[in-house]
């Protein structure tokens, strides 16, 4: 008699390269599925973008079960170990997951199905390298990038090559009373925002496949330079596939590290590092999230303006290249990665709002929202994180729109009030001679708005605040 076992899918929803889907496969007749635990998540229960786009890769990952998808939605720590019980499942296989709620549920889970006589088994489906297995020399972990890539990881052993499709039994089970249909996940938003934000994706294995093979083809030669120009394709939009594990990192890191050799190749595989740099710093400070990493910006003495963080949110602050960034994370869940560093920058520096405000707003909003990205990206642009850049580096958005954007392909296409205006005044409007503006059909306060700030002031009133954490 073929024994039951159980895979429990979570952010690895693919077929290729899944550690645990393997494991499955070999110890007997696979259930698959897919607990919805929001009410564990606490604050950190994936966003409206993150759960539109979770909805379209379930159904991508159930028509690849031939419909076999078991969707369950509830308490992970009450769900799987009754799944087991009812399907008599032998086995529960799982890839780990590095957030610490995640880790302290799961941790119960194995626990309590140990206990009932069930083998629990998890598996590294999502990493390059485990977090603890890439330390400094006296076992404490990095907390600066360069080190933690060359004397860390690629001093570490070789990431593991990436696995076949497992052949898969796919076990016939009756109605256990418990699941539900993807509809009644309620993953979609009720407006039609989602809907509008998807037509920009395709969503699935088989998508992010496709988005890689792309990539090489016609992103990669040139990326070290050309990812930081927001109107070139020289960027993988593989983050949102990563995420919820559409495709492993291994895969990405032998697909390109195999496609040949130069600054290219080097930088892209070293961009990997830093997503692993990121869950390294949350797994070893799991307050991350929550908490500056240098604890000197505890007492920063941060403002609070609505009105400005609404404008900010909005696309509105009267900042070209700003309003551009906002507007294309909220109508394509995402943002090219020069412009989340300038908008982040002009958020905490130059309006001194906290950078957990705009952290808010990232996860809610970007379809590859990660709490372990989010978190490290955030305090590295406000400059109290691990490795961060400097608070008093302050981005200059004009000069950062000019350089980056020169032809203002990037900006003219999120703000087309100013499609007609100038190069030379497109990325500071407010400073362009009237018949400039009357010329190009541009009336500030009115078609688009005068900046929320002045950029010098406002510059000055931020490197005069962090003064105040020097002590």
């Amino acid at each position: 008699m073929v024994d039951t076992v159980i895979l429990w899918f979570r952010q690895d929803l693919r077929l290729a390269d899944n550690p645990a889907l393997c494991a499955a496969a070999e110890r007997g007749s696979v259930i698959p599925v897919y607990v919805l635990d929001l009410d564990s998540a606490g604050d950190w229960k994936p966003g409206a973008a993150s759960l539109c786009w979770l909805h379209h890769s379930l159904k991508a990952l159930n028509d690849s079960l031939r419909n076999k998808l078991r969707l369950y939605r509830g308490d992970a720590a009450k769900i799987i170990p009754e799944l087991a019980r009812k399907h008599n499942a032998v086995s529960v296989h799982w890839n780990r997951c590095y957030e610490p709620w995640r880790i302290a549920r799961d941790k119960a889970i194995k626990a309590d199905l140990q206990d009932a006589g069930v083998n629990a088994s998890s598996d590294n489906g999502s990493l390059l390298w485990e977090p603890w297995e890439v330390l400094k020399d006296d076992g404490d972990p990095y907390r600066v990038f360069t080190p933690f890539y060359k004397k860390g990881c690629l001093a570490a052993a070789a990431p593991r090559k990436p696995l076949d499709r497992p052949d898969l039994t796919l076990a016939q089970v009756d109605d256990d009373g418990m699941a539900v249909t993807l509809d009644e996940l309620g993953l979609l938003p009720g407006r039609d925002w989602g809907e509008a934000m998807m037509e920009h994706w395709d969503v699935g294995e088989e998508a992010a496949e496709q988005r890689l093979e792309d990539f090489l083809e016609d992103g990669l030669k040139g990326y070290k330079s050309g990812r930081n120009f927001p109107d070139r394709d020289n960027v993988s939009r593989l983050s949102p596939h990563l995420h919820y594990g559409e495709i492993s990192p291994n895969t990405a890191w032998y697909a390109v590290s195999n496609s040949g050799e130069g600054a290219d190749v080097d930088n892209f595989l070293s961009e990997l590092a830093w997503r692993e740099f990121s869950y390294s710093l949350l797994y070893h400070f799991p307050e991350l999230p929550v908490k500056n990493l240098q604890e000197k910006f505890d007492d920063f003495p941060w403002d609070k303006d609505a009105k400005r963080l609404r404008a900010w949110r909005r696309g509105q602050t009267g900042v070209p290249i700003v309003d551009a960034g906002m507007r294309e994370l909220w109508q394509t869940g995402y943002m090219h990665n020069r412009v989340r560093m300038v908008v982040g920058s002009f958020l905490v520096k130059n309006l001194l709002l906290h950078w957990r405000e705009g952290e808010a707003w990232f996860w809610d909003c970007l379809v590859d929202a990660d709490l372990a990205n989010n978190s490290a990206s955030w305090q590295w642009v406000a400059g109290c994180g691990a490795d961060a850049a400097p608070y008093f580096r302050v981005f200059n958005p004009v000069l950062q729109g000019q350089k980056f954007d020169g032809k203002g392909e990037y900006t003219r296409r999120w703000v087309p009030e100013l499609k007609d205006m100038p190069d030379k005044w497109l990325f500071n409007p407010w400073e362009a001679p009237a018949d400039v503006l009357e010329k190009a059909g541009v009336k500030l306060g009115d078609a688009y708005p005068e900046p929320i700030v002045d950029l010098k002031g406002s510059r000055e009133r931020a490197l005069e605040a962090f003064k105040q954490t020097k002590g």
